[in-house]
């Protein structure tokens, strides 16, 4: 029934297969970071606290039966690394963002959002009135600021930005927080790809530039990306949290996260802390590493190499894949124009990522 639009998309190159690949090629395809989806010591240590417990599946919503110790015990982490009052786990990022776009923009409101947020977020606001929401330019505050002033807004003013971006790798700037606690708007920041990797003490974009939460403040991270886990929560203060529980739909009407999943998480979270120092070492490393060879001088580890061509993007894939290293061949709509995605992550060797950014940079 739908063999005309798939045809299309075949011939602009755009068609998506589930493939599973080898795992023995060099992953700097993946948004696992910091190489913790094969740590067997955090793996181990979940199975072991996990294997105590009486059940092994929350089995209902967090707001009926499904709600545990060990939920609140990571959320009760989650906010005392972050310094936030409040979190709730949540079932993935992509829930995440449905919950506090969906639930947080009442009547009377209006939601300023970066054109290019998470897919995730744009779906939300389609729940919305139409007026409701203002896209502004990527990344630009002056834009966001005429369109906030030229606004008449009954209600909350509320800006939604991502810490790092996950196709463009770059990072929101400091003027966008700065200006949302000038004008006392609800800032929504989405750490999914900065969480893990940003900061003194690796805990995202707020970490990094040194802001310390506000009542106005809200942030959503993931476990399925640095954390090599799955789900995702949400820190704010206690106002919001309770709000949430009470009125986003994608939390009441889910079955609570996994426990496996968020004992995994929590894991995660307790091995960066401890580890930060070496982690943060490698970072550098690598990055220094990138921007020597591509001339790419990024603060997070995505690195985007645009190629414009969607047939060479996915040609330059399958070579690298023969050569045993994966990267990501990123096509529109998820970009504009078609690049090469490649992920620094800490686990490479530095002679497998100097080959990967030397092959790159010829190809370009």
């Amino acid at each position: 029934m739908y063999e005309k639009e798939l045809n299309s998309i075949k011939k602009a190159n755009r068609y998506r297969t589930r493939k599973i690949f080898n795992t023995n090629l060099i992953d700097l395809a993946s948004n696992d970071y910091l190489g913790l989806a094969s740590q067997k010591e955090i793996f181990e240590n979940t199975y072991k606290k996990l294997h105590k417990e009486k059940f092994t599946s929350p089995k209902a919503s967090i707001v009926v039966t499904g709600y545990s110790q060990l939920h609140k015990d990571f959320e009760d982490d989650l906010k005392k690394y972050n310094n936030f009052e409040d979190a709730v786990v949540v079932g993935s990022g992509f829930l995440a963002n449905i919950s506090m776009i969906e639930a947080l923009v009442r009547k009377g409101d209006v939601l300023f959002i970066d054109e290019n947020y998470h897919a995730s977020g744009m779906l939300a606001t389609r729940l919305l009135n139409k007026n409701q929401v203002i896209i502004f330019k990527h990344n630009d505050c002056q834009d966001l600021k005429e369109k906030f002033e030229n606004k008449d807004v009954k209600g909350r003013k509320i800006i939604a930005i991502e810490g790092v971006y996950s196709m463009e790798g770059d990072l929101a700037p400091k003027e966008i927080f700065d200006f949302a606690n000038e004008k006392n708007a609800l800032l929504i920041v989405d750490e999914a790809h900065s969480s893990g990797v940003l900061g003194n003490n690796l805990l995202g974009i707020f970490d990094l530039y040194g802001i310390s939460p506000r009542e106005n403040h809200i942030k959503m991270g993931t476990l399925g990306k640095a954390y090599g886990s799955y789900g995702a929560y949400i820190l704010a203060s206690n106002t919001i949290i309770d709000f949430l529980v009470n009125r986003a739909k994608a939390i009441i009407y889910t079955t609570a996260p996994s426990l496996f999943d968020i004992v995994s998480g929590h894991e995660s979270l307790k091995y960066i802390q401890k580890n930060k120092v070496n982690i943060k070492k490698k970072i550098s490393l690598n990055l220094n590493t990138v921007n020597s060879i591509l001339n790419l001088n990024s603060q997070s580890l995505i690195i985007p190499v645009e190629i414009a061509d969607n047939k060479k993007v996915l040609d330059l894939q399958k070579q690298l894949e023969q050569k045993g290293y994966l990267v990501g061949a990123i096509r529109q709509p998820t970009v504009k124009s078609a690049i090469i995605r490649l992920i620094a992550k800490t686990d490479i060797e530095k002679n497998d990522l100097e080959y990967v950014c030397n092959f790159l940079k010829e190809a370009k």
